[in-house]
């Protein structure tokens, strides 16, 4: 089973609507801008972070648009300073690759050790744009949905203001 399916599989065994766009790959904003992909609703973007000490691992979600100022993320979330982790480790906790960083990661999070932090601004919205752990699509699905993905996965939620 590819990570694909073992995406789609895990939202129909939660019963949650979902949409899926198949494109070529794309890794970043701009690139889903050029395909046309963000007109379809609210694309997240996903930053994976570490503390100084690589003991804590978060994976931030906000909308598309917005600049992400770790230090005030840092705060919000009672951390030593943050910094982007590796490539080694987003496919050590997560399994995923440069450009496929998605909360949907989650489900490849046995431990649940990541702790997934939302932008309140993303409550409510019933269209959020999120790659199925693969960078040659996206999902559409609403915000209360993807909170039921990963409260079910068991990792720690957060919520912060960018």
């Amino acid at each position: 089973m590819n990570a694909q399916e073992k995406v789609f599989e895990k939202l129909n065994e939660l019963n949650i609507k979902y949409e899926v766009v198949n494109h070529p790959a794309v890794f970043t904003i701009e690139e889903m801008d050029n395909l046309g992909i963000t007109f379809q609703g609210d694309v997240c973007k996903n930053l994976f972070l570490r503390d100084e000490k690589g003991k804590r691992h978060f994976l931030v979600v906000l909308d598309k648009d917005k600049k992400a100022d770790l230090k005030n993320i840092q705060k919000q979330l009672g951390s030593t300073r943050l910094s982007f982790a590796s490539a080694e480790r987003l496919d050590k906790y997560l399994k995923l690759q440069k450009g496929e960083v998605t909360p949907l990661g989650v489900i490849n999070d046995i431990n649940a050790s990541v702790e997934v932090a939302f932008d309140n601004d993303l409550l409510g919205r019933t269209k959020l744009g999120v790659h199925p752990n693969d960078n040659t699509a996206t999902v559409w699905i609403s915000f209360e949905d993807l909170i039921k993905v990963v409260e079910q996965n068991g990792n720690k939620i957060t919520y912060v203001t960018i």
